[in-house]
């Protein structure tokens, strides 16, 4: 298997837990080079875990985790040097500017012409007539795509979202979504963890369901949507949603925490 057709990401038979309580169960995953993976679960299913494991934060008590070839208990450094993180909150400074951000950041990592750099990704993200303006005046959206700029600088093959629309308003995550889909047209590999259900449809290449400690469900929307048969209303095909999907395989009681938009009545639809 070539460097190229080799996963950016592959785990098998994760575990981990926390004294008593078993967070991962077995967790196997693979993401390919220059997709978009959703791991989608409720509150509390473990998909944080998994990321500060592939991060090299916290160590798993079995299994394997490769990313990028490199793997993440005996080559930490090097997964490092691959990866870039984006947590649910922005890490920015808000005092500096937006450009200050990006040039202090291109400093730190000891890159040449760190003012190309930010002027290159300010004007990617679309930032560039908030440039010079301190963060704290930005709004959700705005410190978000920062924040995501922020994260590539460096060029990094591999970055994890860890629910990177938390608390941002629709217009927002809209902004969000579109810069995700653009890291990954340009070749990035993006890991998105979410609890949203129309975030994973919106973005995900492949979504993969996290439950109970371990993915009982893995594949391409249309792929999941097979997973149920579809429902006929007076001679009218009803395609089965993700949040179908999603409540049908983890049961009634799985949806703890897991945000879906309310079904439209008939005339609303």
């Amino acid at each position: 298997m070539t460097t190229q057709t080799r996963p950016a990401i592959r785990v098998q038979g994760l575990e981990k837990s926390y004294g008593e309580l078993r967070v991962l169960r077995g967790v196997d995953l693979d993401v390919q080079r220059g997709s978009i993976v959703a791991l989608l679960g409720s509150n509390g299913a473990g998909k944080t875990t998994v990321v500060k494991i592939l991060c090299t934060t916290l160590r798993s008590d079995a299994g394997t985790a490769v990313v990028d070839g490199f793997d993440v208990a005996t080559q930490p450094a090097r997964v490092r040097e691959s990866i870039s993180l984006t947590g649910q909150f922005a890490a920015v400074d808000e005092i500096l500017t937006g450009r200050e951000n990006l040039v202090l950041m291109a400093r730190m990592r000891h890159l040449p012409g760190p003012r190309r750099i930010a002027d290159d990704l300010l004007a990617r993200f679309r930032l560039t007539d908030a440039a010079d303006r301190r963060v704290a005046t930005y709004s959700g959206g705005l410190r978000r795509r920062l924040d995501i700029a922020m994260s590539l600088i460096g060029n990094p093959p591999v970055i994890f979202l860890d629910e990177p629309t938390t608390g941002l308003d629709p217009h927002a995550r809209i902004e969000v979504w579109n810069s995700v889909k653009e890291l990954a047209g340009r070749g990035t590999t993006v890991l998105l963890t979410t609890q949203y259900l129309d975030e994973a449809e919106q973005l995900a290449d492949r979504i993969a369901i996290l439950h109970d400690g371990r993915i009982i469900a893995n594949g391409t929307l249309a792929e999941l949507k097979r997973l149920l048969p579809p429902a006929t209303v007076e001679y009218v095909e009803k395609q089965p949603t993700l949040e179908d999907v999603f409540l049908a395989i983890v049961g009634p009681g799985g949806d703890a925490g897991t945000t879906v938009a309310p079904t439209p009545t008939a005339e609303q639809r």
